[in-house]
């Protein structure tokens, strides 16, 4: 047996089920699902899958194509998030968030994706006052460290995938790391009425709320920074210590008419291009965010923004980053602080970095090395980041 998300193969019966609904589908799509889930989360190419699924025949690429996206439309199965099955652009596919179950449902599942470390995390889901609904995620042990919602989340992907993974993985291993998707966002509902700073702060209350911690540190990325840096202004006796990482206090369309009609028509094509199975614009996308990104690391994070929101909602979302502004309230932060940003981050600039720490009595700032927005893996940057956090929270 093989679970993926909420979905049960059996590659012997051939079938596949929903939470314990059969899924129909289609002979050839059942062949290549198999394939991908037999290769326990590695990429299988093209001509594989040519080889096993039409065997001895001369067929074209299409008919892949054909039947990958007749999978995929069965594991949406119209729910909200986005297919397992991930094209690695001229290497094939791959099938994420795989577990394996002995004996039908018995014992724990193994997570092909998982750190070697064995660090599981737990979903759990919680409501607003408005009433939508949030997920948020717990795992490691130790002192709790509460991680700020930003941009381009999603729980179970994050926690799977070269994007994020070494990242929550790495502060798992020394904390119990707590982080969610915001609303609009991930696994938390993406219908809904407000966006904004403000409405994010809330997000941020009713998760710590539903833990029930009572004083944490906090750290934020990107525009996540605006949002712990209001949350720990607003609760300084709940904040111990903030970390602020690849941020910024003045959104993009409140620093110069140019960029305020910049984002007004990023926001208009993002309505047209970001859901398309192609993700040619979002490349443009992750060509800011990870310029130094491997082409795998590069489709798994177009596929990220692709499973992460809708197209309504990611143009909505850019829209009220676009409006933070928490340059006022720098002054009232009273907790320590820790400001670190990539010199050449080319999302956001390092001198926004550098000017938000200078607004924040006492904070500490950490240039490091790169032009990644979100530091990769095996970047110098990677380390420095992990080392400068520990040795902060021990302050």
């Amino acid at each position: 047996m093989v679970r993926f998300g909420r979905f049960l193969l059996d590659p012997e019966r051939r079938e596949l089920s929903r939470e314990g609904v059969r899924v129909q589908l289609g002979s050839r799509a059942m062949d290549i699902l198999c394939e991908l889930a037999s290769a326990k989360g590695n990429v299988v190419s093209k001509d594989h899958l040519l080889e096993r699924v039409w065997p001895g025949l001369s067929v074209e690429d299409s008919n892949i194509h054909v039947h990958i996206s007749a999978l995929r439309k069965a594991l949406e199965d119209g729910a909200r998030e986005q297919s397992f099955v991930i094209t690695v652009p001229g290497r094939g596919y791959r099938l994420i968030g795989l577990q394996t179950m002995s004996g039908g449902n018995e014992g724990e599942p193994k997570r092909f994706d998982a750190d070697p470390s064995q660090i599981s995390q737990e979903i759990k889901y919680c409501r607003t006052s408005e009433g939508v609904r949030l997920a948020y995620a717990i795992a490691g042990s130790g002192h709790p460290l509460v991680k700020t919602a930003n941009w381009l989340n999603h729980l179970e992907y994050d926690w799977q995938t070269p994007v994020w993974q070494h990242v929550v993985h790495g502060l798992a291993r020394k904390h119990t790391l707590i982080r969610y998707d915001a609303r609009g966002t991930g696994m938390s509902d993406w219908d809904v009425e407000t966006l904004s700073l403000e409405a994010w702060v809330s997000d941020l209350e009713t998760v710590v709320n539903a833990v029930g911690i009572d004083r944490f540190p906090l750290l934020g990325v990107s525009q996540g920074c605006a949002v712990s840096i209001a949350y720990a202004v607003t609760h300084p006796e709940r904040v111990s210590h903030l970390i602020l990482y690849g941020g910024f206090a003045l959104g993009a369309a409140k620093r110069s008419p140019e960029q305020r009609e910049l984002r007004a028509a990023m926001a208009t094509l993002m309505r047209h291009g970001w859901g398309s199975d192609n993700p040619a614009f979002r490349q443009l996308f992750t060509g800011q965010f990870m310029p130094g990104a491997t082409p795998e690391q590069a489709a798994f994070f177009n596929e990220l923004q692709r499973r992460t929101t809708s197209p309504e909602c990611a143009a909505r979302y850019l829209a009220a980053a676009g409006e933070i502004d928490v340059t006022e309230v720098l002054g009232k932060v009273t907790m320590p602080t820790l400001v670190m940003h990539a010199r050449g981050d080319a999302r956001v600039p390092f001198e926004l970095g550098r000017s938000m720490a200078a607004g924040i009595p006492g904070a500490r700032f950490i240039p490091l090395q790169g032009q990644n927005h979100l530091f990769l893996e095996h970047e110098a940057a990677s380390e420095r980041f992990f080392e400068e956090v520990e040795f902060f929270l021990k302050r």
